[in-house]
């Protein structure tokens, strides 16, 4: 079953880690994934870049509204995510417990609904 993995901390504070600290955190992150590949359990990875970047897009009325910035205001904002395939839950929430990310925030463990008819890479 596949499971997204969804990283929250927050930024200032994730800001203020040391860089070499955060390049740590990265390289141990990129190893987490060859050590998932090698068990052919990763999909994909990825961080995300600052939440000030993204745009939230509504449609209401059929019309699109536009807005840059953050959703919402939050303690933790997403940081970035993993998708894995495990065998369930339990294994799911181990890998979780790896990411370095959940040293300094959260890892939120969300099952994929799998549906037919999608493209494939």
């Amino acid at each position: 079953m596949k499971y997204l993995l969804l990283v929250h901390h927050n930024e200032d504070m994730f800001n203020k880690i040391p860089e070499d600290k955060r390049k740590e955190m990265l390289t141990e992150s990129i190893q987490l994934c060859h050590q998932l590949n090698a068990t052919g359990q990763y999909i994909h990875a990825s961080p995300l870049q600052p939440e000030a970047t993204g745009t939230v897009v509504r449609v209401r009325d059929g019309k699109p509204m536009v807005t840059d910035g953050p959703f919402m205001e939050t303690k933790e904002q997403l940081a970035g995510y993993f998708l894995i395939d495990a065998k369930d839950r339990e294994e799911a929430i181990k890998i979780a417990g790896r990411v370095p990310g959940a040293r300094i925030g959260t890892v939120e463990v969300r099952p994929l609904i799998e549906i037919t008819g999608l493209p494939i890479e």
